[in-house]
């Protein structure tokens, strides 16, 4: 009997003891620093998107042949009214690039205006008359970017007219973002325009090296938001430096996109 009895003393504590391990095992576990979650960057996995945009074509044809160099696609923005305006248009469509209208607007400084500028103290008339001329000039537009307008973008009366156009036509509007007091994000907010803006210029010097730098600056924008836009011209340097840098932004992971594919 009492054997027995000390032999389920004998059971008693050894029990408490497995029990005692284990807990102390399990305060040392929960206490060892928790491996935090790989974050994955979500831009990355989404693949950013970058679209350029190529102002001024229509003074002449010169860089077509540059162009059946370059595969990826662009958006080129057409200036009406030009020499070239309609031709240049055939040719850019043909070789499969998107074609918007550089629509020429007021800018607060005196520069040399284009033919049919759109004023700040124009009627609405004079307005739609004007955007009706210029898109029946630029051939295959999918949507329009202002040319200068840093006067007439931050003007509501007027975006309001021209804005009214685009919706009629369905087309949308990239704000070249010319003035940081620029109307037009929150107008076409409220008119549910279909719209872009621009983030980075790429050329406002015309040295290679400079470009290249926006170019970096462009791919962290995208890398931030998932996507970017960067306005350029028709000059020779501009082109080249796209030629040599557009393959290798995709191999880097980002995807070369039309800007209408952007548009919110």
């Amino acid at each position: 009997m009492l054997k027995n009895k000390r032999n389920k003393l004998i059971i008693i504590i050894l029990s408490v003891l497995v029990i005692i391990e284990a807990s102390a095992v399990i305060f040392l576990l929960l206490k060892l620093p928790k491996k935090q979650p790989v974050k994955e960057d979500v831009a990355v996995r989404l693949k950013p998107k970058i679209a350029v945009v190529l102002d001024d074509w229509g003074y002449n044809l010169h860089s077509l042949a540059i162009l059946d160099q370059i595969r990826q696609p662009l958006t080129m923005s057409v200036l009406p009214n030009l020499s070239y305006s309609q031709s240049v248009c055939m040719e850019l469509h043909k070789r499969g690039f998107e074609v918007i209208l550089h629509l020429p607007m007021e800018p607060h400084e005196k520069y040399s205006l284009e033919k049919n500028t759109i004023m700040i103290d124009m009627s609405p008339e004079r307005i739609q008359e004007i955007i009706d001329a210029d898109l029946r000039d630029v051939l295959y537009a999918k949507g329009v970017s202002n040319h200068m307008g840093s006067g007439a973008t931050e003007n509501l009366k007027v975006m309001t007219v021209a804005f009214n156009e685009l919706k009629k036509r369905h087309l949308y509007f990239l704000d070249s973002y010319v003035s940081n007091h620029s109307v037009c994000f929150d107008l076409a907010k409220k008119m549910r325009l279909k719209f872009a803006r621009r983030d980075i210029f790429l050329d406002n010097q015309e040295d290679p090296g400079y470009i290249k730098n926006q170019i970096k600056k462009l791919k962290s924008r995208a890398r931030l938001k998932g996507y970017a836009i960067g306005i350029g011209h028709d000059r020779k340097n501009t082109l080249e430096v796209l030629r040599e840098e557009l393959p290798q932004l995709e191999k880097d992971g980002y995807k070369i996109v039309y800007l209408s594919e952007l548009i919110r």
